[in-house]
């Protein structure tokens, strides 16, 4: 029969090492995907987004959270796109998972950050090509003063086309699978 002193040892040690079953060390890799799509012109920092687990949760070969468990993020950046500049950007964060026993483990994790497509090829796609057409109906119409006015009024006929179209934003599609890195210990509560 244990001692009195002995059995409060092995109780201590049973509890330390149930909550370190349930500690995430930080550096750990947890990947989850998106339920649905995270646009820059729709979202603001503050927004939470709902995920999944995309694999088990294992910490000290225990499964903690199993592959398909809720998780919860947050955008902490969103600018929109401008119309010929400046493509849109999105950064989220990984905030919490549901752990296997209902608890919600919160974490810090590092950040994923999405930005849209350039505008520049697009844009020079739309402005010269309307100065190009401008230019030769200008031409065949007025001569070589004729080309010059059309030069300029398909530019800004282009310019305007590459404004009504221009909005390259960010997307992170649903069903995304996106990795994030815990950048400090976690615990359950």
């Amino acid at each position: 029969m244990l001692s009195r002193l002995g059995q409060t040892i092995v109780f201590l040690l049973a509890l330390g090492m149930s909550v370190l079953a349930q500690t995430v060390p930080a550096g750990t890799r947890i990947t989850i995907r998106t339920d649905s799509q995270i646009s820059s012109a729709s979202v603001h920092a503050g927004q939470s987004f709902h995920a999944n687990l995309v694999n088990d949760l294992v910490v000290n070969g225990k499964t903690i959270a199993k592959a398909g468990a809720p998780a919860k993020g947050k955008v902490t950046y969103a600018k929109s796109s401008g119309r010929l500049h400046a493509p849109g950007e999105v950064t989220i964060r990984l905030t919490s998972i549901q752990l296997r026993d209902g608890k919600t483990l919160a974490v810090s994790t590092s950040g994923f950050h999405a930005k849209g497509k350039s505008h520049t090829k697009s844009n020079i796609t739309k402005i010269g090509g309307g100065a190009a057409a401008g230019a030769l109906i200008g031409g065949l119409a007025g001569g070589g003063k004729g080309a010059l006015i059309g030069t300029a009024v398909g530019a800004g006929a282009g310019t305007g086309v590459a404004a009504a179209t221009g909005k390259e934003e960010a997307l992170i599609h649903a069903e995304t699978a996106i990795a994030f890195t815990t950048t400090a210990n976690a615990t359950a509560k």
